[in-house]
């Protein structure tokens, strides 16, 4: 049994997040970009999450918009970020509850998948595959391995969609 509960961040939460996101990245980059997307189109409240341990946020993930652009246009998609948990709590399996109930919420709204940058290993164990397998194609920062543009499809994911191929594009939030 979880020694946590997850539920939906709310105004109150945010300097916790805050300090939950500086802690995870060792810097004030991702808690900063947080703040400028709760300013933005790309916020979905009811799609940023935090866990809660004896009444204090460990964790948080939110799910934000993008934009993915190919041969039929433009269209808002979702995307993942960023997920933290205090590094006290992690290796406890906070930070995959919190992807899972998230995706599920992504799901309930009808997205058709979930983009993200991150570790293949973490997040393939959490049913994200290699986005350009899709015809999603991300531009990544010189670090990250290709196989790092992931990509989690949900019932809604129609292969035949071909709003749903080409390349995402980051709103200017993300700096």
């Amino acid at each position: 049994m979880s020694d946590w509960t997850i539920r939906p961040e709310a105004p109150e939460d945010f300097p916790a997040i805050r300090t939950v996101q500086v802690a995870a990245f060792d810097e004030d980059r991702v808690a900063d970009g947080v703040d400028r997307i709760r300013e933005s189109w790309i916020y979905r409240p009811a799609l940023s999450l935090v866990a809660v341990s004896d009444g204090a946020v460990v964790g948080h993930v939110m799910i934000t918009g993008c934009t993915v652009t190919g041969e039929a246009g433009e269209r808002e998609v979702a995307m993942l970020t960023p997920l933290g948990v205090l590094p006290e709590h992690q290796r406890r399996g906070i930070g995959s509850a919190l992807v899972r109930a998230v995706l599920a919420g992504a799901e309930q709204a009808g997205e058709p998948f979930v983009v993200l940058e991150g570790s293949p290993a973490y997040y393939g164990a959490l049913g994200f595959v290699a986005a350009r397998d899709h015809g999603i194609e991300m531009q990544l920062p010189d670090w990250a391995p290709p196989e790092a543009g992931q990509v989690h499809l949900l019932p809604a994911y129609d292969p035949a969609d071909a709003s749903l191929r080409g390349a995402i594009s980051y709103p200017p939030v993300y700096g």
